[in-house]
């Protein structure tokens, strides 16, 4: 009960939140308006896709993360939250994960192919069908075990990094203290919510969908993803306290 009341009491909307959202509509909104800068993004998106999804993972799973500040601490932003770093590793997290969603969109149907499901690659590249469905859960679930505690860790340890240095340009870009901060994890909670909740439970259907949509929407979905994840660390930060 004293987490919900915790909870809803610094969801209480407050000016500065009607502010965020009527920036982020004012953001958006040319994209839905004009098709000329619509048609700009998709040719953009298409020719330079690794960019995009650097962009794209820098400015949406970073503002999850502003989110997630504001629900555990009632702000978006605060001394040592490091906004600009935190956008700079998630630009680069984002490229990676644009990287891996192409390896592993087309190795696993071809995997599939080897372990005897004929035409994996033409049915899942085809029309929406159950078969198209179950392509794009397994790409999900083999993505998923295999990248997605990797990323995470990595994910966890920068985020350390820069809390450390105080959320300053010049501390982010000294040395990562791997070794030190890889022991002091909390293995318990990264163990026991991130990989074995999170992943099995929001990851696997949420990137099963992510597959099924069109290639060039595919990253964006998955940048919006990082929105939820920041909303899920928070409510998962509030079960802890």
């Amino acid at each position: 009960m004293k987490n919900l009341i915790f909870f809803l009491y610094f969801c209480i909307m407050k000016k500065i939140d009607f502010l965020i959202i009527t920036i982020v509509i004012l953001f958006f909104a040319p994209f839905f308006v004009f098709d000329c800068i619509y048609g700009f993004y998709e040719i953009f998106n298409k020719e330079h896709f690794m960019i995009m999804s650097f962009i794209k993972f820098a400015i949406l799973a970073t503002f999850g993360e502003c989110i997630g500040l504001r629900i555990t601490k009632g702000i978006y932003n605060k001394k040592g939250f490091g906004i600009i770093p935190r956008a700079i590793v998630w630009g680069f997290l984002g490229m990676g994960i644009s990287m891996a969603m192409t390896i592993f969109s087309i190795g696993v149907p071809a995997f599939l192919e080897k372990m005897g499901l004929q035409n994996a690659t033409a049915i899942f590249k085809g029309d929406f069908s159950i078969l198209k469905i179950f392509i794009a859960f397994c790409i999900s679930i083999i993505m998923n075990t295999i990248f997605a505690p990797v990323f995470m860790t990595f994910h966890k340890i920068t985020d350390i990094h820069i809390t450390n240095n105080g959320g300053t340009i010049r501390g982010f870009f000294k040395p990562i203290k791997f070794e030190q901060i890889f022991s002091t994890l909390d293995w318990k909670r990264q163990w026991n919510f991130v990989f074995k909740k999170t992943i099995p439970l929001f990851w696997y259907p949420a990137h099963t969908i992510t597959f099924l949509l069109p290639q060039n929407f595919q990253v964006l979905f998955a940048a919006i993803l990082g929105i939820i994840l920041g909303l899920l660390l928070a409510i998962s930060s509030l079960q802890k306290k």
